[in-house]
C-alpha cells in the first residue's frame, strides 16, 4: 500500500458516485490521506484518477500516516528538483533561497560580502514587513546557508522560503479561472478572504462577489481545492449553499496550478493583499513547518484586528504539529463526520480551536458539478464563515462562535460549529 502511495506530490480524486444535486453530475471523493499515485495511473492536473477508496485510507494507523506524509514531501520534492529542495526536517523548500526580514542596509551589505546575492526584495503591502529574498552561494545548500548566516549575523532574521500544501486534496488545476473572475464583482457586504489555489468557474459561485489575485509565477489558476473553499463560503445553487453567501469574497491565488509553489513569500504578500483589500476574517486551509516570514505576516495581521482561520492537517496526530495553525491567535481547526467524531486523520495543533463538519459532505469542483469532500480543509471555512458573520473585536468573535459551538466526539477543542452548514451527498443505489 506504502509503494502505490508514494508515487507523487498530492492527494487524489477518488472514485465514488455519491448522485447529485439538482441539475448537477455525480461528483467524486477528495480524499486527504493519500499522496499522488503512480504517473501510470493519470495525472490530477487534468482529470480525476481512480485508486484507492476512502474506506481503505481510513484504515491507516498513525504511524501510517505520519511515514505518508514524509513520503508525499519527498515525492514532491523528487517531482520538483530544479526549484526545491529539503531542510532538516524534510520540509519542501525554494532552493537556494533565504528570506531576510527587516534587514538593514549594513546587515544586507555584510551578507553580500559574504557571497549571498539578492534575488528580489518587497515591501508587502497591507502588513508593512519588508522582505529581502536572497540566492545561496553556488554549490551551498539552503540549510547550510543559513546557519552560516545564523553565525554570520546573529541579530538577523533569516529563514527559509518553506513551501506549504492543501490540507485536504489534490491542488487540481484548471484552466476556467480567469472566467469566474470576469465574472464576478465586488458588490456584496463585507469582504472574507482566503488563501489557496484559484477560484474556477462553477454555476454555485456565477452569483457570488469574487475578486481573485493569483500571486505565483504561473498567475492565477483555478484549483480543485480553491474552488471546493470558495464554494462552502459562497457557493450558491439548489439544494448547494455555503456559509457565508451574504458576503464577497478576496481569494488569493499562491499557486498558479502548480505544488511546486505557495511558498511562505508568496502566501505572507497574499495576506498583506488581503488585509489591504479589507478582509476582517481569511481562511487559510493550507499546512506547512513554522517559518520567521508567515509568523510575522500573522502578527502584524492580528494587530491590524484580522481574524485568521486555519486548518490542522490530515496528517494524523503523530505527524508534528502544523502551521499556520499553531500560531498564537489563529483560529485552529478540526474537521468531525456526521456523526460529530473528530476525523481519524485529523493532525494537530499547538491548540485546537473549533471543530466543523469536514466529511460527509459536498463541494463544487472546477467546471459543474459536485464532489464529495473529506478533510479539515473543508472544515476551516465553515469556521472563518460563522466567525465573519459574528463581527466585533476579533475577542468577541470569538466568543460569540464559541457560546454557539455542540459538544462531539474527540478532539474538537471548545466544540463543533456550523453543523447544519454541511450538504449531504445525494443518496444512491
Amino acid at each position: 500500500m506504502t509503494a502505490l502511495l508514494a508515487g507523487a506530490a498530492q492527494a487524489q480524486l477518488l472514485p465514488g458516485n455519491i448522485g447529485a444535486l439538482p441539475g448537477q453530475v455525480a461528483g467524486r471523493v477528495i480524499d486527504p490521506l493519500l499522496g499522488d499515485a503512480p504517473a501510470s495511473l493519470g495525472n490530477t492536473v487534468n482529470g480525476p484518477v481512480d485508486t484507492l477508496s476512502v474506506r481503505a485510507a481510513q484504515t491507516l494507523n498513525r504511524t501510517s500516516l505520519r511515514d505518508l506524509r514524509l513520503e508525499r514531501l519527498q515525492a514532491l520534492i523528487r517531482a520538483n528538483r530544479e526549484v526545491l529542495e529539503a531542510d532538516d526536517d524534510g520540509q519542501p523548500v525554494r532552493r537556494g533561497e533565504i528570506i531576510a526580514l527587516d534587514a538593514s542596509p549594513a546587515l544586507l551589505a555584510r551578507v553580500q560580502a559574504a557571497g549571498f546575492s539578492m534575488l528580489r526584495e518587497d515591501e508587502m503591502e497591507g502588513i508593512g514587513v519588508r522582505v529581502h529574498v536572497l540566492s545561496v552561494p553556488r554549490g551551498e545548500s539552503g540549510r547550510k546557508a543559513l546557519e552560516r548566516l545564523h553565525k554570520l549575523a546573529p541579530e538577523g532574521a533569516f529563514d527559509l522560503n518553506h513551501v506549504f500544501e492543501p490540507a485536504g486534496s489534490a491542488l487540481g488545476a484548471a484552466a476556467d479561472a480567469a472566467a469566474a473572475a470576469a465574472r464576478s464583482v465586488r458588490d456584496r457586504g463585507d469582504s472574507i478572504g482566503m488563501i489557496d489555489g484559484g477560484v474556477a468557474a462553477h454555476p454555485a459561485l456565477a452569483g457570488a462577489s469574487i475578486h481573485q489575485r493569483g500571486f505565483a509565477n504561473g498567475g492565477l489558476k483555478g484549483s480543485g481545492h480553491g474552488t471546493a473553499i470558495a464554494s462552502l463560503l459562497v457557493g450558491e445553487e439548489g439544494a448547494f449553499r455555503g456559509a457565508a453567501v451574504s458576503r464577497s469574497l478576496l481569494a488569493a491565488d499562491v499557486y498558479g496550478g502548480n505544488p511546486a509553489s505557495g511558498s511562505a513569500e508568496v502566501i505572507a504578500r497574499a495576506l498583506g493583499w488581503l488585509v489591504a483589500g479589507g478582509a476582517r476574517v481569511i481562511n487559510i486551509s493550507l499546512v506547512g513547518p513554522p517559518n520567521r516570514l508567515l509568523a510575522r505576516a500573522i502578527e502584524l495581521a492580528h494587530e491590524r484586528g484580522v481574524t485568521i482561520v486555519a486548518a490542522v492537517g490530515n496528517d494524523g496526530p503523530a505527524a508534528p504539529p502544523m502551521y499556520p495553525a499553531s500560531y498564537h491567535g489563529v483560529i485552529s481547526v478540526t474537521g468531525v463526520d456526521a456523526r460529530d467524531r473528530a476525523l481519524v486523520e485529523a493532525g494537530r495543533a499547538a491548540h485546537l480551536d473549533f471543530a466543523a463538519p469536514g466529511a460527509d459532505m459536498v463541494a463544487a469542483m472546477p467546471g459543474k458539478g459536485y464532489t464529495k469532500v473529506r478533510g479539515t480543509s473543508f472544515a476551516a471555512p465553515l469556521v472563518a464563515a460563522r466567525l465573519a458573520a459574528a463581527g466585533g473585536s476579533p475577542a468577541n468573535r470569538v466568543d460569540i462562535v464559541a457560546d454557539e459551538a455542540v459538544s462531539g466526539h474527540g478532539k474538537v477543542g471548545r466544540g463543533i460549529v456550523c453543523n447544519t452548514c454541511r450538504t449531504v451527498p445525494a443518496t444512491t443505489p
